[in-house]
């Protein structure tokens, strides 16, 4: 058993004959090509082979999911086993299902083969343009990758989809350094399938990069005020996720908890913001093509105009709720651009920070937060003045999305995400 298609198609069977009445499985083999730099210095490339496999397996409507890393068939038989003793052993659920087979397709999508020498000299010259030109950073740590995947899903209703791609990406943890002082960690992560330009100038590094070099010297925020945040895109992602993590997901709305568990189709933000999941946009790199439950994946609304549009639920999610299932499961998130540049919502600020990145528990049911606000900034009188340190902001994400009052005209996609900066009031901020 070789190919993914072959060890997908015995292992259903598998299933099948150990008493399962509905099943499915993932299948996954690729190859990574990896550099590590620390300390600003190249220590380590090596070349990784991974494979993969998920079973669920449906009995008397209890489930049983395994997965395992070994494909051989003394494995997948051992692992069908697993399988079927945890449907046996779990709870009967109606809402438990498989996808219908509605079209079945094949996929494929970025760099199939790496150019391994021009891989190397794009992350020299990366290493080398940091040092010039942020001569005070120091890359703690660097984890750049080629990576090729082969996925097949399948499952008894006969649904099949395949998806090959491949990409390269990198992953950097930095500071900046001068003397005895230093900044605060910060990192950034971006996807390309492209070495037709400088690494350095994906994403918003330049502008981290040179940040960090002003963090070095940092000044506490006085006093406690309610002010104004703009959130960057280095921050935005995070703090989106985390939200619809809290309203809008399986296990919130499940339990009716989320406090926007009835207010789909009704206002639940400002009108300035319209966010999305796009998998499928030409600016996402190898995103994804179906979803783990066997359903193609499409572009999704979440919030339009303010208005919210869609829950982020999986199939079992829609049919335990009666709530549409969400068309993708990515987190390709896109908001949408605002008219006003960057520049015109920090004049736009009496006081308040510039947020790169939060630091803080998850949130309350009720979407309470507090956190430290790090690798951040102070604004006042609408200039971007000294970076802060032991600086806390607290509030509350349900008034948060409805006390948007601005989004940049400027987006930063790295790959993964395409945001712009959001100016937000009502944000409590405590310093000493």
């Amino acid at each position: 058993m070789k190919a993914n298609k072959e060890i997908a198609a015995y292992t259903l069977d598998a299933l099948k004959k150990a008493g399962a009445d509905h099943a499915q499985c993932i299948v996954s083999s690729g190859k990574v090509d990896e550099f590590n730099v620390d300390g600003g210095e190249f220590s380590l490339l090596r070349t990784l082979f991974n494979s993969s496999i998920t079973m669920k397996a449906l009995k008397d409507g209890k489930k049983g999911v395994i997965s395992a890393n070994k494909l051989d068939k003394e494995s997948i038989d051992n692992a069908v086993k697993q399988c079927i003793s945890a449907a046996e052993s779990s709870v009967s659920d109606e809402a438990e299902s498989i996808a219908p087979k509605i079209k079945n397709d094949n996929f494929v999508s970025g760099a199939l083969s790496p150019d391994r020498d021009k891989f190397f000299d794009r992350l020299q010259e990366y290493v080398a343009d940091v040092k010039n030109d942020y001569p005070k950073i120091i890359l703690e740590q660097l984890v750049s990758k080629y990576v090729h995947s082969e996925i097949i899903f399948m499952n008894t209703n006969r649904a099949e989809f395949t998806y090959t791609y491949g990409n390269y990406d990198l992953s950097s943890m930095f500071s900046a350094h001068e003397g005895e002082k230093s900044s605060s960690f910060n990192g950034y992560y971006a996807k390309f399938d492209s070495l037709d330009k400088k690494l350095i100038d994906i994403g918003m590094q330049r502008t981290l990069f040179a940040e960090s070099e002003q963090q070095i010297d940092t000044k506490p925020c006085a006093g406690k005020f309610v002010g104004k945040v703009i959130i960057t895109p280095a921050c935005l992602a995070d703090i989106l996720l985390i939200s619809f993590g809290n309203f809008i997901s399986d296990s919130t709305i499940i339990d009716g908890t989320s406090p926007w568990k009835s207010m789909l189709g009704k206002q639940v933000a400002s009108d300035k913001l319209s966010v999305y999941t796009k998998p499928l946009d030409e600016q996402v790199v190898c995103g994804e093509r179906f979803t783990g439950e066997g359903f193609m994946s499409e572009n999704m609304e979440i919030i339009k105009d303010g208005v919210l549009k869609s829950f982020m639920l999986s199939n079992y999610g829609s049919r335990k709720t009666g709530f549409p299932r969400a068309l993708n499961s990515s987190r390709n998130l896109f908001v949408q651009p605002g008219d006003t540049s960057l520049n015109d919502l920090v004049k736009s600020v009496d006081r308040g920070i510039l947020l790169n990145r939060f630091s803080g528990g998850h949130p309350s049911t009720n979407g309470d937060f507090s956190g430290v606000a790090k690798n951040s900034f102070f604004i006042e009188n609408g200039q971007i003045t000294n970076a802060l340190s032991e600086t806390m902001i607290s509030g509350n994400l349900v008034d948060m999305f409805k006390n948007i009052t601005g989004i940049s005209c400027e987006t930063i996609s790295d790959g993964v995400t395409v945001l712009p900066y959001i100016l937000v009031d009502g944000i409590t901020i405590s310093g000493r």
